[in-house]
C-alpha cells in the first residue's frame, strides 16, 4: 500500500519515522479515523462524513500544539488522492495522524514540530462477530483534564489498550470505562448506546469520551429519520445490566451489537429491535442507498 508522509507518496515500508522521534518515544500526536465505503454498484468508493473528521482532526491538533501543516481543503484531497492511487474499490479505513517529528529529548509539544502522515487499508468488519460480550473495566477512563480523549491522542491509547487485554483476559470481547466519578464513559474505542422502555439513551461526551462523529451521525439518524426518543445523559454501571438493548458505535466498529454486560444477558440475548433498526439504517447510509443523505459521502472516483 501507499501512504503519504509530508506531501511525498511513497511506500508504506518507507513511510518511516525515527526512533528517537517524540511521536514515539512520547506519543505525541493525535490522528483521525476515517470509513470509506463501496457503493452497491462495486466501483463507486464513498468517504463518509470527510469534511467533519478533517475538521476534528484539525480541532484535536490545535489543542496539542501541533496544527495541521496544510489546510483543511488540501488534507481532504491528500486522503481522496491517497485511496486513488491504491486503487480501492472496496470498504477502507484511512488513518491521518499529526504527529511530533523531532528527535530532540524530553516531552515538549511545538508547533514547529508537527508532521503529518495519513495511511489507508482496505477494511470490512473492525470486530467481526455479531454480538459481542462486554465487561466493566477496573482501568478509568482518563479525565479530559489529564489526557483529553476529545483530541483522539496517540499516546492515550494506552488506557484503551490496557482495559481491552483485561477484557480479553477474562473471557469477553470489550470493556466499557467508567470515570472518575463511577459513571458510563465509553468503550476502549467505542460510544455506548443502551435502550430502557423503548428510548435510546447515550452518555454525553462530557463523560470523558470522544466527541464521536459516528455517535452523533446515529442520533441524527434515530431523531430525525427513524422517529425513535433520544435522551442523553449520565448513565451509571448497573443501568447497563438491566438496559434492553445495548450497542457500541465507532468509526471501526460501526454499529456492534451488545450480548451481555459483566455475563448479565441482556434482553433475550439476540440483537434488539432497534439496534437492528439503527445498523441496517446506518448501512443503508454509508452505502449509498439514502438519497437525502448522500451529502454526508464523499464520492472518491466521482470527483474526478
Amino acid at each position: 500500500m501507499l501512504s503519504y508522509i509530508d506531501g511525498n507518496i511513497v511506500d508504506e515500508e518507507h513511510a518511516t519515522v525515527s526512533i528517537r522521534s517524540r511521536a514515539l518515544n512520547y506519543g505525541l500526536g493525535c490522528f483521525g479515523g476515517i470509513r470509506a465505503y463501496v457503493a452497491d454498484e462495486g466501483q463507486e468508493l464513498y468517504v463518509f462524513r470527510l469534511e467533519d473528521h478533517v475538521r476534528r482532526l484539525e480541532n484535536s491538533a490545535k489543542i496539542l500544539f501541533l496544527p495541521l501543516p496544510i489546510s483543511r481543503d488540501e488534507l481532504s484531497t491528500a486522503i481522496l488522492d491517497l485511496l486513488r492511487r491504491n486503487k480501492l474499490h472496496e470498504d477502507a479505513y484511512v488513518r491521518p495522524m499529526v504527529i511530533s517529528k523531532t528527535a530532540k529529548l524530553a516531552p515538549l509539544l511545538r508547533e514547529e514540530d508537527a508532521s503529518l502522515v495519513i495511511w489507508c487499508m482496505p477494511l470490512q468488519r473492525y470486530i467481526d462477530k455479531d454480538s459481542i460480550d462486554v465487561c466493566i473495566s477496573s482501568w478509568r477512563r482518563t479525565p479530559d483534564n489529564s489526557i483529553p480523549a476529545r483530541t483522539k491522542p496517540t499516546g492515550g491509547y494506552l488506557n484503551s489498550a490496557l482495559a481491552r487485554r483485561e477484557a480479553y483476559d477474562n473471557g469477553f470481547d470489550e470493556a466499557i470505562f467508567l470515570t472518575g466519578q463511577g459513571m458510563v464513559s465509553e468503550g476502549s474505542a467505542e460510544h455506548v448506546f443502551i435502550v430502557r422502555n423503548g428510548v435510546l439513551v447515550s452518555p454525553p461526551s462530557t463523560e470523558d469520551n470522544l466527541d464521536g462523529i459516528t455517535r452523533r451521525t446515529l442520533i441524527t439518524l434515530a431523531t430525525e429519520d427513524l422517529g425513535l426518543s433520544f435522551v442523553e445523559r449520565p448513565i451509571g454501571r448497573t443501568e447497563l445490566y438491566v438496559a434492553d438493548e445495548m450497542f457500541l458505535c465507532g468509526t471501526g466498529a460501526q454499529v456492534t451489537p451488545v450480548r451481555s454486560v459483566d455475563r448479565r444477558v441482556l434482553g433475550d440475548g439476540g440483537i434488539g429491535p432497534i439496534t437492528r433498526q439503527m445498523s441496517e439504517h446506518f448501512q443503508a447510509v454509508v452505502h449509498g442507498r439514502v438519497e437525502h443523505r448522500k451529502d454526508w459521502l464523499t464520492p472518491v472516483w466521482g470527483s474526478l
